[in-house]
């Protein structure tokens, strides 16, 4: 059994948690993508990302994450039409979850909404297992993030299918049940937003937030 994980968004508003946190039952991975990279300069937040631009993500079961307060602030991003759903409190733009639609069900999210206690995420989901994407790392990439990783890609799945199969989908705190409709009003960026995001990420930043 693993222990209830307190979400808090940075001034406090949005608030939620993850039940049964715990390594066993999440996964806890690094990723240096440029489209992470962008979403947060574009919320501003660009203190979240390491020194190389790397997001601390946990992944979690849709119907083990709630949110209990603040639903009113919480939003969603899509940096193209077909791109992830990037959800964020916008009292104080901290990024709430990255989704994919019902069908993939997991919902990622950013290690640092965990530690109001000043608890390491590490100590609530254990150390990271990977990460990937180290081709858009800032300056040179670190060692196994650009290639295929078989363990990390096997465990993914495994976890998302597991959720699957085992009905941990639903509740899903992003979608309504049925016609798999955003709770949560969704804006998309034009391409001409997109692309003024591009200098502020990696491999080689021309821009500094």
């Amino acid at each position: 059994m693993g222990t209830r994980a307190e979400f808090r968004c940075h001034c406090g508003e949005v608030r939620g948690f993850v039940a049964d946190a715990s390594p066993r039952t999440v996964n806890h991975v690094g990723c240096y993508c440029d489209d992470c990279q962008a979403f947060v300069h574009w919320l501003g937040r660009a203190e979240l990302l390491d020194a190389q631009g790397l997001s601390d993500i946990v992944q979690v079961a849709p119907a083990s994450f709630a949110l209990v307060q603040g639903q009113d602030r919480v939003k969603g991003v899509r940096l193209s039409p077909k791109g992830l759903y990037r959800w964020y409190a916008s009292c104080c733009n901290t990024p709430v979850g990255n989704t994919l639609t019902p069908s993939v069900p997991f919902v990622g999210i950013h290690a640092a909404a965990f530690n109001p206690d000043g608890r390491r995420s590490d100590e609530l989901f254990g150390p990271m297992t990977g990460a990937i994407m180290g081709k858009y790392a800032i300056g040179e990439a670190p060692p196994g993030t650009t290639g295929i990783q078989p363990s990390l890609l096997i465990r993914v799945i495994s976890k998302v299918l597991g959720w699957r199969l085992r009905g941990k989908a639903w509740p899903h705190p992003f979608f309504t049940r049925g016609n798999a409709a955003p709770v949560y009003p969704v804006d998309v960026l034009t391409r001409e937003q997109r692309e003024k995001l591009r200098p502020y990420c990696g491999p080689h930043p021309t821009a500094t937030a």
